[in-house]
């Protein structure tokens, strides 16, 4: 149990009786201040501030957890005043607002917690650790030095000591840090996705077995399964960890011309969403069952899309087969039996490769959300229109872009500061001795 603030030393002292030496574990016996009763003993630690996780002071039990415990210090510590329950994220809102993390390190922490393979896992940690923040205050403090340039010549231009040729070296720079940024952006599709997970679409004629499918390969019942066409109506999502990697599949409902309102929209929303998806499976029947080997569907663009030929446990003229290439219509056609899992290992191996290599440069991919992706695109649009003015005389509105991008950097670790760039000038021109 942890308490944070200005009363946690207080509150320690009338559980426990004393605060510990710093940052050591010591045995202690907590009771309860309002009758002396003794509700456990545990091991009690004190991290006095600034050093502790939300730079606060600090104090922390590690009881014994059944539910009695629990309540009795948690009622304790109600009647101690000035203490209240913690509200839902509230430590790491503490931490951010002392400093101690920065916004990009806050929703690592978040996708730390929420991953659910280790792939995930490594990516949130990357991010929880710097992976964005640090190389955004480096692009900041970067951007604070080329704007210090151009305010300085702005406003100090006739200072015996500050240079005449000073918006040459800004925009050199800022040439450089725009090229850094976009290849980050460029990269943002593939962190964005590790952290979402690859989407996979089961797609096909109605009755081809898609759900089955889903079922065997989520290793569940997932959807409903029955011998008549048009059962699934809506989307169904199932989340799998192939490889380490977080792959979501989606059941759609079957493709085909309907009368029935419900159906039409179930196959709206089945185009829509296979359209979107990383990798389409379209599932038909086993050509050997009497199935068409049809073609490439058409309206998924340019994803790849994979002929799932199912139910070969029911042909009569052929086994089971492995992946083979096909031509440009289909990466690959498998033989499969969603029904008593034949050839279905071969599927999961080949989704696992797939997977595998779409997240093969995930590891240089810093962009793993929308909003960072949002933030650099804007901060790569500000220092646009800083060099698309050039040496055309424009200093102050060269500055004003420059002042923009590094103001949309401040925003993406939650850290804007414009005495930075005052501190940069003096620092460096010494004006004012």
């Amino acid at each position: 149990m942890r308490i944070s603030g200005p009363a946690a030393g207080r509150a320690l002292e009338t559980l426990i009786g004393r605060r510990p030496e710093p940052r050591k574990a010591a045995l202690a016996r907590v009771r309860n201040p309002a009758n002396g009763e003794l509700i456990d003993e545990a091991l009690a630690l004190w991290f006095p501030a600034p050093h502790s996780e939300t730079g606060e002071d600090v104090a922390e039990l590690q009881l014994h957890g059944g539910q009695a415990v629990i309540v009795a210090v948690l009622d304790a510590l109600g009647a101690i005043e000035g203490c209240r329950p913690a509200e839902a994220g509230e430590f790491t809102r503490r931490a951010f607002e002392n400093g101690r993390l920065d916004l990009t390190a806050v929703e690592g922490l978040a996708d730390l917690i929420a991953a659910e393979t280790p792939a995930q896992r490594r990516l949130a940690f990357r991010q929880f650790k710097g992976l964005i923040g640090d190389r955004a205050e480096a692009w900041r403090r970067r951007l604070i030095e080329a704007l210090a340039l151009v305010e300085a010549r702005i406003d100090f231009a006739d200072e015996a000591d500050v240079p005449e040729d000073l918006i040459g070296p800004a925009l050199r720079g800022a040439q450089q840090l725009r090229d850094e940024i976009a290849q980050a952006l460029a990269q943002a599709g593939r962190g964005e996705r590790l952290r979402d997970g690859l989407v996979v679409a089961i797609s096909g004629p109605p009755n081809a077995g898609k759900s089955t499918l889903l079922n065997r390969l989520a290793r569940r019942e997932a959807a409903i399964v029955s011998p008549y066409a048009g059962t699934t109506r809506d989307v169904i999502e199932a989340h799998l960890n192939l490889s380490g990697y977080p792959v979501t599949l989606l059941d759609t409902a079957g493709m085909r011309e309907s009368s029935d309102p419900v159906e039409q929209e179930g196959v709206r929303r089945a185009r829509e969403r296979a359209a979107m998806a990383d990798l389409v499976l379209w599932v038909i029947e086993s050509s050997a069952n009497g199935g068409a080997a049809s073609g490439r569907p058409e309206g998924f663009g340019d994803t790849p899309v994979w002929r799932i030929e199912n139910k070969s446990d029911q042909a009569t003229k052929r086994s089971c087969k492995g992946p083979t290439k096909t031509n440009d219509e289909f990466k690959f056609t498998l033989s499969i039996s969603a029904l008593t899992g034949a050839a279905v290992d071969a599927l999961e191996a080949a989704l696992a490769a797939f997977a595998g290599d779409y997240f093969a440069a995930t590891e240089a991919a810093i962009v793993t959300r929308a909003r960072h992706r949002h933030t650099l695109a804007e901060t790569v649009a500000a220092l646009d229109r800083a060099l698309s003015r050039g040496d055309s005389g424009q200093e102050e509105l060269v500055a004003e872009d420059l002042r923009a991008a590094t103001t949309t950097l401040g925003r993406l670790t939650g850290r804007v500061d414009v005495e930075d760039i005052l501190d940069v000038i003096f620092r460096d021109f010494c004006i004012g001795k």
